[in-house]
């Protein structure tokens, strides 16, 4: 019984290692199925599982052109999830150039100017500190750096604060 145990073990191991190498496309297409990824991060997962960058270029662009990865597609749902989480333009911006997005996708889709940040501020703010009331210099400096730290500008903060 133990002998043939061990005989199916070394057959599955020595199957496994021998299946087929899957194409980079099949392989970028898998990663995305899972959820969006912007073209800089697909090319460092294809890196990862060691092929080169002639097949990872190529891959990318057949998914590009059949509309499979998009990198605008992945700045709208990530501003729009970063925004329903509490997040302002600065850090979301930020984010979004450590991904690998174009200045020009970051600036159409992370508009400083838009009046909806103030109210993503404070929705963020009423769900930290609830309706406690401002006391002391101290408490006021804790609020500003936690709405800081959030990605929001200043003007978006002292509109916020008061």
């Amino acid at each position: 019984m133990l002998k043939t145990t061990k005989l199916k073990r070394k057959k599955r191991l020595k199957s496994k290692s021998n299946k087929p190498i899957r194409s980079a496309r099949n392989s970028a297409f898998d990663i995305l199925a899972r959820r969006e990824h912007t073209r800089l991060e697909l090319t460092r997962k294809l890196k990862a599982k060691d092929f080169t960058d002639s097949e990872i270029e190529e891959a990318l662009d057949i998914l590009t052109q059949e509309g499979l990865q998009s990198d605008e597609r992945y700045t709208e749902s990530y501003v729009n999830m970063r925004r329903n989480r509490g997040y302002g333009p600065l850090k979301i911006k930020l984010e979004l150039q450590q991904r690998g997005v174009s200045a020009e996708l970051v600036e159409a889709y992370v508009e400083f100017n838009d009046q909806s940040w103030l109210e993503t501020a404070r929705q963020a703010y009423d769900k930290k500190f609830g309706g406690k009331l401002l006391e002391t210099a101290k408490e006021r400096a804790k609020r500003m750096r936690f709405l800081q730290s959030r990605g929001f500008t200043g003007d978006i903060i002292q509109k916020t604060l008061t």
